[in-house]
């Protein structure tokens, strides 16, 4: 009995001090060689265990959040919702004991807001919630296939997953490198056809320019369209109705890179990285200064802590995990 209890003491150190590899237990037990500490602990298992879920019920409190309604806005509009997050004691408890001498792993529940994009109805999407520590690039695609290239194999050096808006024309003269995109793991999504001024269309025209590129990319690509870039970002409630009535949303962006009036790289690496924030749509194209600022954005962005998703992850409810959370 005494080497069973020896053997589960130990156990329960070694989750306990896992748990608390930087605290107020560290500190007790920093200045004890690990036979005294086995022998503490030893004595009272009943006191790791107290511990130990200790360490979780903190975390709980520290981490728990309830769910974010999504709600439209005055000024950016349909902003998504945001899942709620709780951490399961009892069930990290359990995987804890059973999983003696490893990185205690929180385990998780998330909860979706009662409220969702699609609850909003037909409106602009202009930003993700602002809780939610993730940015998208999105690349409108109508010219500049001799940057498209440089600029895959650097968002593959960084891992980073981007969304591109195809206009249709091009996509219909271009569609191997368009492959080329999606292959490499890329969002692919709606630009219009001929790249208009869709608020001065017709309900009819706009409904082809919209449904046709639709069309092309299950036909070309396979892909199931979720999203409308309005192209120059020029749209009215008429666009955003008929791309909802296609089954789209309409986006457009938070911040621009203005990249077609060929700013220098240090420039826009320098606006990115000091105005990007949680949530934000970052506007580019295949440019010059694109493909010469990108690395640099994403080092930018990365640096403040935010990840980078595609404009489907980032908005969407799902919640950034903390560090330990599973």
């Amino acid at each position: 009995m005494r080497t069973e209890k020896a053997a589960w003491a130990l156990a329960v150190i070694a989750i306990v001090i896992g748990a608390y590899s930087s605290g107020p237990l560290k500190d007790v037990l920093a200045p004890m060689k690990e036979q005294q500490a086995l022998a503490v602990w030893a004595k009272n298992p009943g006191q790791a265990r107290e511990e130990l879920r200790g360490t979780i019920e903190q975390a709980a409190a520290r981490l728990n959040a309830p769910p974010v309604d999504a709600v439209v806005d005055r000024v950016w509009k349909a902003i998504p919702g945001y899942n709620g997050l709780e951490i399961d004691v009892e069930a990290t408890y359990r995987k804890a004991m059973l999983m003696p001498g490893s990185p205690l792993q929180y385990i998780y529940r998330q909860h979706p807001p009662a409220v969702s994009l699609k609850d909003l109805g037909a409106q602009p999407v202009y930003r993700g919630n602002p809780a939610k520590p993730m940015v998208s690039l999105m690349i409108n695609v109508a010219w500049g296939n001799e940057y498209i290239i440089p600029m895959l194999d650097i968002l593959d050096e960084e891992q980073v997953k981007v969304t591109f808006f195809l206009d249709g024309s091009w996509l219909n003269k271009n569609a191997e490198l368009a492959g080329e995109m999606l292959r490499r793991g890329h969002e692919m999504e709606n630009h219009a056809y001929t790249h208009p001024n869709m608020s001065n269309l017709s309900t009819a025209r706009a409904t082809a320019e919209i449904a046709r590129t639709q069309q092309l990319l299950k036909q070309s690509l396979g892909v199931t369209n979720k999203w409308f870039a309005p192209p120059s970002g020029d749209f009215n409630q008429k666009t955003v109705e008929i791309a909802h009535s296609l089954g789209l949303g309409t986006v457009l962006w938070t911040l621009d890179t203005v990249d077609w009036r060929n700013p220098s790289p240090e420039s826009v690496v320098a606006k990115i990285t000091t105005q990007a924030e949680p949530g934000t749509l970052i506007l580019m194209h295949p440019t010059s200064s694109s493909s010469r600022a990108l690395k640099g954005m994403i080092h930018g962005i990365k640096s403040k802590g935010l990840q980078l998703g595609t404009v489907s992850q980032t908005l969407s409810a799902e919640r950034v995990m903390p560090s330990g959370v599973e």
